[in-house]
């Protein structure tokens, strides 16, 4: 109440609202401890005001909601698909149910389209990118359509991002599909939870490319492909990358050496911590229990979360998981890809169903424009 220069019922308005996190004391059930982040978020958007264009600035980083979706939130530290613990669906889950899940109940689970041209020789990067570009190119626009037939043509472009990633058209579940591609068939059950498990993840910043496309009205897999390109950068799906050069220091120089280099150059460390889950990633810890890393991540993790207190996030496990089962090399981003693509359609079709365009105003910040 300090802090937030409020009275009693003002802080327990905004625990009944969901926007302080409250749990009982353990010494004392008459008490209540009140999460640390929201208390700070809270105080420092009343510092801020309410002056619009402060609040919009702020909802851009990790800040207040910026639209209304139904699809997927994060509450409580834990993960949720329309209302289920995105755990515990990994647990028998398959992506294609969650896919379905993920877009309402609507659409078959099933391969529906013919098989469709994959690019022969490229990489996997290479070919999830010009599988998509390729629908992109011809496909209808989405806006104006039922839902019934975007969802129909989101099953499609699911089984078309999957396709790519195994490097040819398949029949069976999309991760016993990829995981006989790539000659891992013992990875199976493994890459399945990690398919549901990164599935979808809110307004992250894929996914919000992938709904301001979709608001133009452009067609579903020109929203899957503005998806796929902001999953692209080295702060999103390229992350893997990051967490196998943080590995590979630790194994020139040792963990705690490497673990203390990045402490005394006060950068994040690449792997570990989320803003969204101070008490540790749920996808990240149902993950590492489903298999035993490597001694060298296993190491590092140990190392980091005993010197920082931040705990492994998904995107180590997913590195992890690639390294435990000798994956290909840009597996941790084709899988991410493979996964995303499901919520990047449910998104899409969620947007275009609302007929708005998402068109926000800049903060202009420049030289003052002549009289």
């Amino acid at each position: 109440m300090d802090r937030l220069g409020v009275r009693p019922q003002t802080l327990y308005a905004y625990v009944s609202r969901g926007r302080i996190e409250a749990r009982p004391d353990p010494a004392d059930p008459r008490r209540s401890r009140y999460r640390l982040a929201d208390i700070d978020g809270l105080a420092r958007r009343k510092q801020r005001g309410r002056k619009a264009s402060e609040v919009a600035a702020g909802a851009i980083a990790w800040g207040e909601p910026v639209l209304a979706s139904a699809i997927t939130t994060v509450a409580g530290g834990r993960l949720f698909y329309r209302g289920r613990d995105a755990v515990v669906l990994s647990e028998t889950g398959t992506l294609e149910s969650v896919a379905r899940l993920l877009r309402g109940g609507h659409g078959a689970s099933l391969k529906t389209a013919p098989p469709a041209t994959i690019l022969a020789g490229a990489s996997l990067r290479e070919r999830l990118f010009s599988a998509l570009s390729a629908r992109a190119g011809v496909d209808a626009p989405a806006r104006g359509r039922a839902a019934l037939a975007l969802a129909v043509e989101a099953v499609a472009l699911l089984d078309l991002v999957a396709d790519a990633a195994a490097g040819g058209p398949g029949d069976g579940a999309i991760h016993d599909r990829i995981a006989m591609a790539w000659g891992r068939p013992e990875a199976a059950d493994f890459i399945r939870r990690q398919l549901v498990l990164l599935a979808d993840h809110e307004l992250n910043a894929s996914t919000f490319a992938a709904r301001v496309t979709a608001s133009t009205g452009a067609s579903l897999a020109a929203s899957a492909l503005s998806g796929l390109c902001a999953l692209s950068g080295p702060l999103h799906g390229g992350m893997a990358g990051r967490v196998i050069n943080l590995v590979e220091e630790a194994r020139r120089i040792g963990p705690e050496a490497t673990v203390a280099g990045r402490l005394a150059r006060a950068g994040p460390t690449p792997g570990f911590g989320h803003p969204l889950y101070p008490d540790g990633d749920p996808r990240a810890a149902a993950l590492l229990a489903a298999f035993e890393p490597p001694p060298e991540y296993q190491a590092l993790k140990v190392a980091v979360e005993a010197m920082t207190g931040e705990a492994a996030n998904v995107d180590f496990a997913v590195t992890a998981l690639s390294a435990r089962f000798g994956l290909p090399v840009d597996a941790p981003f084709a899988l991410f890809a493979v996964a995303r693509t499901a919520g990047w359609l449910a998104h899409a079709v969620e947007q275009v169903q609302t007929g708005a365009l998402i068109r926000p105003r800049a903060r202009y910040v420049g030289e003052a424009p002549p009289a």
